[in-house]
């Protein structure tokens, strides 16, 4: 019997007056009970408990151990109340990062619907471009963007694939031209972010076809957003996911460019460390953006 048990049984015993009792209670033999409180005491070196024929009480010591260990277990319970609360009731701050083009168009627009669900969550967003080590910065989820996921320490949830496109404006393209070969691209301005893999070249395919186009670009960013707006004003031909400019080609802003040849697809995930008991904060806003997504078809309407 562990210490805790032992715990159990002799509060039992003393509030009980009844060693058959407290077995009971403890879901023991009375000799098993007998022997527990038997080591109990020889471990403290201490006698507990007085019998005589008709009934238990407790020495002076016992009653000051009684009122400890009751102390102590009342705690405990309070502690696996906290825990179990935790874990089946959000509450809490919860730490996010993405990058700042997503936090834009897929966090912060669901953020007021996810408190209203879940008003004891406080969400942290944290924007950034690189990836960051999500167990040494205290990050409970993350949402990647890439080829493919690499880190094996982490959890893995799918929302969505997206292609990258390439896609001008109206007026770029009336005062340049629409390249309709890959080689014709090098008479373009072309937009680029530099954290994609292999950004100095874009390595296109259709069916059996591979070409491998060394690129410069007239502007070179590390964040989506400066590349769409010199995008919508006309500087050139920016290469980006579909989820980021997908609501500017649905309005017309910018129009899908080579849009028969395909650029290495993305998937979208969000990330956590490897944990046996999700906490209720981290699963709730989980479930609440595969929900969305899904509600949305966003995978349809980015893969195609």
């Amino acid at each position: 019997m562990d210490r805790w048990r032992e715990l159990e049984l002799f509060v039992h015993i003393a509030e009980l007056g009844s060693l058959t009792r407290a077995a009971e209670a403890a879901g023991l033999s009375t000799a098993a009970a007998s022997r527990h409180l038997a080591t109990l005491e020889q471990r403290l070196s201490a006698r507990l408990v007085e019998r005589n024929t008709r009934r238990l009480y407790l020495t002076e010591v016992g009653q000051e151990f009684y009122r400890r260990s009751k102390n102590i277990l009342g705690e405990m319970q309070e502690a696996e109340s906290a825990v179990n609360a935790t874990v089946l009731n959000p509450v809490g701050d919860l730490r996010v990062t993405s990058s700042l083009s997503f936090a834009m168009r897929h966090i912060a627009p669901l953020l007021p619907e996810y408190n209203r669900r879940f008003p004891n969550v406080n969400v942290h967003v944290i924007t950034a471009n690189r990836y960051y080590d999500l167990i040494d910065n205290g990050i409970d989820l993350a949402v990647r963007t890439r080829e493919y996921e690499s880190d094996s320490n982490l959890t893995v949830r799918r929302l969505a694939e997206t292609r990258r496109i390439l896609a001008a404006s109206p007026g770029y393209l009336h005062r340049h031209g629409t390249p309709r070969t890959i080689d014709e691209l090098a008479n373009h301005r072309l937009l680029l972010y530099t954290y994609s893999n292999r950004y100095d070249e874009l390595r296109f395919s259709r069916a059996d076809e591979v070409r491998v186009l060394p690129v410069k670009g007239v502007l070179e960013a590390n964040d989506g957003q400066v590349l769409c707006a010199a995008a919508r004003e006309g500087l050139g031909i920016l290469v980006q996911p579909k989820y980021i400019i997908y609501d500017d080609i649905v309005a017309g802003r910018l129009v899908p460019v080579l849009d028969d040849w395909d650029l290495p697809r993305l998937t979208i995930n969000l990330a956590y460390p490897h944990r046996q008991y999700l906490p209720a904060k981290t699963r709730t806003f989980i479930d609440f953006m595969v929900e969305h997504f899904r509600k949305m078809d966003f995978d349809r309407k980015w893969a195609n």
